[in-house]
């Protein structure tokens, strides 16, 4: 009997040693990583200065080739900071701080041989390159997989959650300044967000370099959309010199709306027309922030 209960003991005591071995501690840890995104879904571009996300083509005063431009703004850079907390071997929580700058992305064009009037609107040369640059958190529950040799691979699901940033609008034109001249125009306009949230979802797994360093690796995939609020002009040259103060309030500020009734400042459904001295009122607008990025890494745990 006592031979059987020094067995248990000593059985007991093992398993717990092994429990000791395996079972991490709660601990904190910290990681700096840099990523590149390619876009994963591509949709219509909104209107741009009232231009549609098209490449037209006129020569001759006809049109001789039009095409939709379609795309989203998930390709990109972004580096970021994340502190994490481990509950246990398997459960962790993480925050990260990005900062993403997408690739640009032509959003309207037109090109044409000579500049002429269709339905009471000029035609002429320009085109509109947008970029999106924004600052993000990104809250997730981690879930560790085991580590073998060194590796320990993980996964990890999330909300993003953007707090700063815009999309800019860059349009350069040779566009009718009066009934006989023609002169480059310059002109950048920022849309502001509503707030809104993304998903976020990655694959990943970390290598032991020493006893507090591990360098990471993660595929990520992430999809949120961005609602337009307002968009402002903070540029506009005429053959290079500034002539922001020649635009109205109209001109400059817009307001983005669900929709567009009679009391709108908007010509196409106020009878009365554009108050020039007030924001114009458009449709609102969205664009996609869709990718699937690789992420590399260092991270250091307490």
């Amino acid at each position: 009997m006592k031979k059987n209960l020094f067995l248990l003991g000593l059985l007991v005591c093992s398993m717990a040693t092994m429990a000791q071995t395996t079972e991490k501690p709660e601990s904190w840890y910290f990681k700096l990583g840099g990523s590149y995104f390619n876009q994963t879904a591509s949709t219509e571009f909104p209107t741009v200065g009232g231009n549609d996300a098209m490449a037209r083509t006129y020569v001759g005063g006809k049109l001789v080739s039009e095409e939709s431009i379609t795309g989203s703004f998930g390709q990109g850079f972004r580096t970021g900071i994340t502190a994490g907390y481990r509950f246990s071997v398997r459960l962790g929580v993480e925050l990260g701080v990005n900062y993403y700058s997408s690739n640009s992305k032509t959003m309207a064009q037109t090109t044409t041989d000579a500049i002429f009037v269709s339905n009471g609107k000029p035609i002429y040369n320009f085109k509109s390159v947008g970029e999106i640059k924004a600052f993000d958190l990104a809250p997730a529950i981690v879930m560790f997989l085991g580590e073998a040799h060194g590796f320990e691979p993980y996964t990890k699901v999330g909300v993003l959650v953007p707090i700063h940033g815009d999309l800019e609008i860059t349009t350069d034109a040779i566009a009718p300044v009066s009934a006989t001249v023609a002169a480059p125009v310059h002109s950048v306009d920022k849309v502001k967000p509503n707030p809104t949230l993304g998903f976020t979802a990655a694959l990943g797994t970390s290598y032991k370099l020493g006893k507090h360093i591990s360098a990471f690796a993660e595929l990520e995939y992430r999809n949120f959309t961005v609602h337009g609020k307002t968009k402002e002009t903070t540029e506009f040259k005429v053959n290079g010199q500034d002539a922001l103060a020649s635009r109205t309030t109209a001109q400059i500020h817009t307001n983005y709306r669900d929709g567009l009734t009679t009391t709108s400042n908007n010509a196409a459904t106020n009878p009365n027309g554009v108050d020039s001295s007030k924001p114009m009122d458009e449709l609102s607008s969205y664009v996609g922030i869709s990718g699937l990025g690789l992420t590399l890494g260092l991270k250091y745990s307490l």
